[in-house]
C-alpha cells in the first residue's frame, strides 16, 4: 500500500501560489511526506514486507539446545545469535542461513539475553547469576565473565555514550558494569537500583530514561538518567504513583490530569517500592532532577479492575513510545499495548501528567502459559512483530504502516494487522527485525528458528 499522505487545505504545496514557504516550513520540520527520504522509500519497503514469506529453517537437528529464549542481530546485520534454553549460542549468517558456530557451554544454565556492544562485541546473560562478553574474532574461549547478581539474569542493555554495561535479574537488582575497564576477571561493577518483582528493563535510545517492568504491574520510569549514581531506597525524587491513561481520561478529566491511584504499597505489600518510599512529596514541579522515579500502573484493555503482569518491554527505536506484552494474572487474557511518551510540563504540580498514554492495544493469543514472547519494533518503528501461537504477526499503527507521530489516535485504537507468517510447529517465543536487511527472524520452544524475507 502506498505510505499515508496527509492533505491540508492550508498547505497548498511547492507548486502552488504561496505553496513555497509551507512546503519549506514542513522540510524544516522533517514532516513531509514528498521532502523526508525516509519517508520517499518507506512506500518500497511496505511493499517488502508485504511480500514477505517464510524463507529458510535455521534449526540444528544434530544438537538438543532447547527453546530459543532471544534472538539478536549485530549492528551490521551479518550475524545473528541466538540463545537457547540447554545453556547454548548459536551463530548463523543470516542472508545464506549457513550455521556458522555454536557456543556448546556458553553459560552453565538457559541463555537468556544477548546484546550486541558494536560489530564485534557481544554480552550474554544466563540463569547461572552471570554475564560473559564474546568477541566474534575469537569464539573459542570468553573475553570475561561477569559476576555479581544472585539470582537468574534477563536482561542487558548497553549505553554507548558511556560504554556502560546495565543488567538486570530476578535478584531485583539492576547492576552498572564499566566495560572501559575491563580485564580477563571481569568489570568493575556497582549495584544502580533495586526493586521487587522486577521483570525488564530498557534504556530508551538516547540513554535518557530506564523503564523497569514488574510482575505485579507495575511500570517504573527513572526520568534523566544519571548511570554514574547509585540509588538506594529513599535516595530518589518520586514522582506520583498513578495510572496510565488513555485520550478519553485526559478528555474526561480536563484540567484535573489524570486520575491516580493508590501507591504500590498498599496493594498487599506487591508494590515495588516502600511506604517510606512513596511518602516522599513529588518533585516533578520546576523540572525533575536526575533520576526521578515514576511508578505507573499501565492501563490494559479488559484488565481495569484485574492485575496483570508485564512480561515483555520494548522500547520505540526513535524513542517516542514503549511497547508492552501484558498477562492477567489468571493467565486467560494476553494483550499488546503502545504508549506513548507525553513529554512537557505537568498539567498542574498537584497532579502531574502522567508521562505514558495508551495510544493502540492488541490482543493476542494466549499460548504458552508461563513463557514469555519476546516481541519487537522494526528498525524504523513503523511495524511491530509479534509472537502469535505457532508464527508471528505483523502488526502497524494504520493500515498505511504510518509513523506513529502521523496517526496518534484520539482514543486507543487497535493495533492493524499487516501479515501474519506460520512456518513453526511449536509456540514462537522471540521475534527479531533485522536492522539492515528485509528480514524477520522467529524462534520457538521446541528450538527451531525461522526467517522470513520477501518472494516474488
Amino acid at each position: 500500500p502506498e505510505p499515508l499522505r496527509h492533505s491540508d487545505p492550508a498547505d497548498p504545496g511547492p507548486g502552488a501560489p504561496g505553496g513555497l514557504f509551507a512546503w519549506l516550513r514542513g522540510r524544516c520540520l522533517g514532516r513531509g511526506a514528498a521532502v523526508d527520504p525516509a519517508r520517499d522509500t518507506f512506500g518500497a519497503m511496505t511493499g517488502l514486507y508485504g511480500a514477505i514469506q517464510p524463507a529458510d529453517s535455521v534449526s540444528l537437528s544434530t544438537r538438543t539446545h532447547g527453546a530459543v529464549f532471544n534472538l539478536e542481530y549485530s549492528p551490521d546485520g551479518s550475524v545473528l545469535t541466538v540463545a537457547c534454553e540447554q545453556t547454548e549460542v548459536l551463530l548463523f549468517d543470516p542472508i545464506s542461513s549457513k550455521h556458522i558456530k555454536t557456543l556448546s557451554e556458553a553459560h552453565e544454565d538457559c541463555v537468556n539475553n544477548i546484546r550486541f556492544l558494536d560489530n564485534r562485541l557481544f554480552a550474554t546473560c544466563s540463569d547461572d547469576t552471570t554475564i560473559a562478553l564474546w568477541d566474534l574474532r575469537k569464539l573459542n574461549t570468553k573475553v570475561c565473565t561477569l559476576h555479581g547478581h544472585t539470582s537468574w539474569v534477563k536482561n542487558i542493555e548497553y549505553d554507548t555514550n558511556t560504554r556502560l554495561l546495565v543488567t538486570s535479574g530476578f535478584d531485583g537488582n539492576v547492576i552498572i558494569w564499566d566495560t572501559n575497564r575491563c580485564t580477563e576477571d571481569g568489570c568493575p561493577h556497582k549495584k544502580f537500583f533495586h526493586t521487587r518483582f522486577l521483570m525488564r528493563m530498557r534504556l530508551t535510545p538516547d540513554c535518557s530514561k530506564m523503564l523497569i517492568s514488574t510482575s505485579s504491574g507495575y511500570l517504573l520510569i527513572l526520568h534523566d538518567l544519571d548511570l554514574n549514581k547509585s540509588l538506594e531506597v529513599g535516595s530518589y525524587p518520586i514522582l506520583r504513583a498513578r495510572r496510565t491513561t488513555s485520550s478519553s481520561d485526559i478528555t474526561s478529566s480536563g484540567s484535573s490530569g489524570p486520575r491516580a491511584v493508590g501507591s504500590p504499597c498498599h496493594q498487599n505489600d506487591s508494590g515495588p517500592l516502600s511506604e517510606k518510599t512513596l511518602s516522599r512529596p513529588s518533585q516533578r514541579e520546576g523540572g525533575s532532577p536526575r533520576n526521578s522515579l515514576e511508578v505507573l500502573t499501565p492501563e490494559v484493555p479488559g484488565e481495569r479492575d484485574r492485575g496483570n503482569c508485564i512480561t515483555s518491554l520494548q522500547l520505540h527505536p526513535k524513542g517516542w513510545a514503549t511497547l508492552l506484552r501484558c498477562s492477567s494474572n489468571t493467565d486467560d487474557q494476553e494483550w499488546t499495548c503502545v504508549y506513548e511518551f507525553q513529554e512537557g510540563a505537568p498539567v498542574r504540580p498537584v497532579s502531574p501528567r502522567c508521562s505514558l498514554r495508551l495510544t493502540h492495544c492488541i490482543e493476542e493469543a494466549n499460548v504458552g502459559r508461563g513463557y514469555i514472547k519476546e516481541l519487537c519494533f522494526s528498525p524504523d518503528g513503523r511495524m511491530i512483530s509479534s509472537p502469535h501461537g505457532f508464527g508471528i504477526r505483523l502488526l502497524g499503527f494504520d493500515a498505511h504502516c504510518s509513523e506513529l507521530v502521523d496517526c496518534l489516535p484520539r482514543e486507543a485504537s487497535p493495533l492493524r494487522e499487516i501479515r501474519s507468517l506460520y512456518s513453526h510447529n511449536d509456540v514462537v517465543l522471540t521475534t527479531k527485525f533485522s536492522p539492515t536487511h528485509c528480514q524477520i527472524a522467529s524462534g520457538c520452544l521446541s528450538g527451531r528458528v525461522s526467517l522470513y524475507q520477501p518472494k516474488f
